[in-house]
């Protein structure tokens, strides 16, 4: 579904990203782990055409798309939940939802009645606004509003920060539900190591902008993954 080929990336004359590659098949859930500041985020980003390429090129469903604008990655079906959420504030929770269509090209009417089955808590809050909510309700908003656009892939950046037990719990459940339908890619960017091993196929490790470990989650060794994180 998915190929990231050589991607490098700099801020200014500062090299963030060297020649990254990456696979995602359909379905698949990827960890990309490695402590604060390696390039992570900034991978997301590039991804969603936020970060300009220096090398290396992105192919979406066999089609390039490393020059295309944010907006026709997201209309083509890639979603982003960046870190910090980024639900709008002063919107209620039904009008965030609805945001999140009209970017496809729908309205309220296309709203599906089962994202409140997947996030009930939602349901009870619709007129609150964002800005009010806690920062679990938020990151359940943030993950509805791109499930309701109905995306081939997700890139989840570091969605169980700040959350507490209970919701990242919820949060567990509703990545691991995604997966067994078996039709949405996701890319989770965690620092939470057992909570990303727990809910990917592969596991990638990035070090100073580079891929240095890849492997099945099923073939790892979790002491190796440990060893590495904390270097």
């Amino acid at each position: 579904m998915f190929s990231a080929n050589g991607i490098s990336c700099a801020y200014g004359e500062s090299t963030v990203l060297r020649n990254v590659n990456m696979d995602i098949k359909k379905g698949q859930v990827i960890a990309l782990m490695g402590r604060n500041g390696v390039g992570k985020t900034t991978f997301l980003k590039t991804i969603m055409g936020k970060m300009k390429l220096r090398s290396g090129s992105f192919h979406f469903n066999t089609e390039n798309i490393s020059h295309w604008k944010s907006e026709k990655r997201a209309q083509a079906g890639i979603g982003y939940v960046p870190q910090g959420r980024d639900i709008f504030p002063y919107l209620t929770v039904k009008e965030n939802l609805i945001l999140g269509l009209e970017a496809r090209g729908k309205s309220e009417k296309d709203l599906p009645g089962d994202i409140y089955k997947i996030f009930p808590d939602l349901k009870k809050i619709l007129n609150r606004k964002g800005g009010d909510l806690s920062g679990g309700q938020q990151q359940q908003l943030a993950i509805a509003r791109i499930l309701v656009t109905e995306p081939k892939m997700i890139l989840l950046d570091e969605p169980t920060e700040g959350i507490q037990p209970s919701i990242v719990q919820q949060i567990e459940n509703t990545i691991r539900m995604i997966k067994e339908q078996g039709n949405i890619s996701i890319l989770l960017v965690e620092q939470y190591m057992e909570f990303a091993l727990r809910l990917a196929d592969v596991c990638y490790i990035m070090e100073r902008g580079e891929i240095t470990y890849q492997s099945n989650v099923s073939d790892l060794s979790r002491d190796d993954v440990k060893i590495r994180l904390a270097i």
